[in-house]
C-alpha cells in the first residue's frame, strides 16, 4: 500500500526562555536581536497590575530606549491595530515587546505585519499573505493559555463586519518567546481558569485535528496531562509556584501542537461569539468544547479513549467507546470544577451581553468560512453547527 505523498511543517519561535526568572533575561535578548527602540504593547490591565513597570524598570536599568502603546482592548480591533502601528511610526521604533496575554500578542503581530507590508491588517486574513519579516519581535507572556507568544497565528476583529479573522502566517512567530511563571501570580482565578481551558482547547482540537502528526499528539498529550494535574491548583491558589510553572510549561507545549496541527470548529465558533457579542475568547471555547468534541467523537474514538487514560480516569474494563465518552465528562468536569459558566446566555450574562439564538445563522455562516474549520476531524453541516451553538445556548 502506498503512502500520499504529504510534507507537514514545523514552526516554533526561534528561541525560546521559560522558567522562574526568565523574564530578566529580556534586555539581554534585546540586546542579541540588535534593536535600538522597541515598541511595548500591552494593555491597560497589565498597566494597572505593575507588569507593565516591571518590564519598564528592567528596560531602563539596562539603559533601552522604548515606547509604550497600551490602548490594546480584548478581542483587539482593526482600529487598534492601526493606531498602534501610528504609535509605531510617530516614537520612531525598530522593533516590538508584547506584554500580556492573547490580546497584546494578537494587535503586536497586526502592527508588525503592517509596518513590515503595508496596507491594512484586513488585507493579511488567510494564510500566509504577508511579504515581509516582521520587526524584531520579543513576547513575554503573563498568562498561560492563549499561546499567542509562540504562534503563527493572529486573531484580528474587523469591526465592519463584526467578524474575527483569522491570520495564520508563519512571519507573525515571534522571534523570542518567554514564559515567566512569577509574572502570572497575580493572575485573578476566572482568568487562570479561562486560559487554561483555552489551553486545554488548543490541545484537544490540535489532538483529533485532520493534519495532527506524531510531533504535535506528543506535545498535546503532555499538555492534556499537565492541565489535567495542576489547572485546579492553580484556580484554587494562584501562589502556587509548582502549578503556575506546569501551567506554563502545559500552555506552550498546547501552542506548539495547534501552531502546527490547527484547530477546528471549537474556534471557529468562540471567534463568531469574539466577534459579535466580544465575549472572553478562552471562556467561549470552554464552553463549546465539550459540545463540539461529542460531535467529533465517532471520527477520533481511539484518540479520545488515549486522552481519557492521560487525564487519570479509571478505564478498567471500559471499550475505547466507553473511554471516549468518560474523556467528555472529563472535559465537564474540569470545567465545572474552576467555575466556567454552564452555557453561552450564562456567559453573556456575566458580561452584560445579550446572547441571541436569532445571531445563530450568520455565526454559523461565518464559522464555516473560518479558517480553523478546514481541519476539524468531522465535517458538519450549516444545520449541524447551529445545533452546536443551540446546545451550548
Amino acid at each position: 500500500m502506498s503512502i500520499r505523498e504529504q510534507v507537514f511543517g514545523f514552526y516554533i519561535p526561534s528561541v525560546t526562555l521559560i522558567g522562574i526568572g526568565a523574564c530578566k533575561e529580556i534586555p539581554n535578548q534585546l540586546r542579541l536581536l540588535g534593536v535600538k527602540k522597541p515598541l511595548i504593547v500591552t494593555d491597560k490591565g497589565i498597566v494597572a497590575c505593575g507588569l507593565a513597570k516591571m518590564l519598564t524598570d528592567l528596560l531602563d536599568e539596562a539603559k533601552i530606549a522604548y515606547a509604550v502603546f497600551d490602548e490594546t482592548v480584548p478581542n483587539p480591533t482593526d482600529k487598534n491595530v492601526h493606531d498602534g502601528v501610528e504609535a509605531y511610526k510617530k516614537n520612531g521604533c525598530d522593533s516590538l515587546i508584547t506584554l500580556g496575554g492573547g490580546s497584546p500578542h494578537d494587535c503586536g503581530k497586526g502592527i508588525g505585519l503592517v509596518v513590515a507590508s503595508g496596507g491594512k491588517i484586513t488585507d493579511y486574513e488567510g494564510l500566509d499573505k504577508s511579504s515581509n519579516p516582521l520587526p524584531p519581535y520579543l513576547a513575554v507572556n503573563t498568562t498561560a493559555g492563549t499561546a499567542s507568544e509562540m504562534t503563527r497565528f493572529c486573531i484580528i476583529t474587523d469591526t465592519s463586519r463584526k467578524v474575527k479573522m483569522a491570520i495564520v502566517d508563519w512571519r507573525v512567530t515571534p522571534t523570542v518567546a518567554i514564559n515567566d511563571p512569577s509574572w502570572m501570580v497575580g493572575m485573578p482565578q476566572g482568568l487562570t481558569a479561562a486560559t487554561g481551558m483555552d489551553a486545554l482547547t488548543h490541545a484537544v482540537e490540535a489532538y483529533v485535528s485532520t493534519i495532527a502528526t506524531p510531533m504535535t499528539d506528543a506535545c498535546a498529550e503532555k499538555a492534556v496531562e499537565l492541565i489535567f494535574r495542576f489547572l485546579r491548583r492553580a484556580v484554587a491558589n494562584g501562589n502556587d509556584m509548582e502549578a503556575r510553572d506546569m501551567m506554563a510549561h502545559a500552555e506552550y507545549l498546547a501552542g506548539m501542537a495547534f501552531n502546527n496541527a490547527s484547530l477546528g470548529y471549537v474556534h471557529a465558533m468562540a471567534h463568531q461569539l469574539g466577534g459579535f457579542y466580544d465575549l472572553p475568547h478562552g471562556e467561549c471555547n470552554a464552553v463549546l468544547l465539550p459540545h463540539v468534541q461529542q460531535f467529533n467523537l465517532i471520527a477520533r474514538v481511539e484518540k479520545f479513549a488515549k486522552l481519557a487514560a492521560i487525564m487519570g480516569e479509571d478505564l478498567d474494563g471500559y471499550s475505547d467507546r466507553d473511554a471516549a465518552d468518560v474523556c467528555i465528562d472529563a472535559i465537564r468536569n474540569l470545567s465545572d470544577d474552576v467555575g466556567i459558566p454552564g452555557g453561552l446566555v450564562e456567559l453573556g450574562k456575566k458580561y452584560g451581553k445579550d446572547v441571541d439564538k436569532k445571531d445563530i445563522p450568520t455565526m454559523v455562516a461565518n464559522a464555516m468560512k473560518d479558517a480553523c474549520a478546514a481541519t476539524n476531524p468531522r465535517t458538519a453541516t450549516a444545520d449541524e453547527i447551529a445545533a452546536l451553538y443551540e446546545e451550548a445556548m
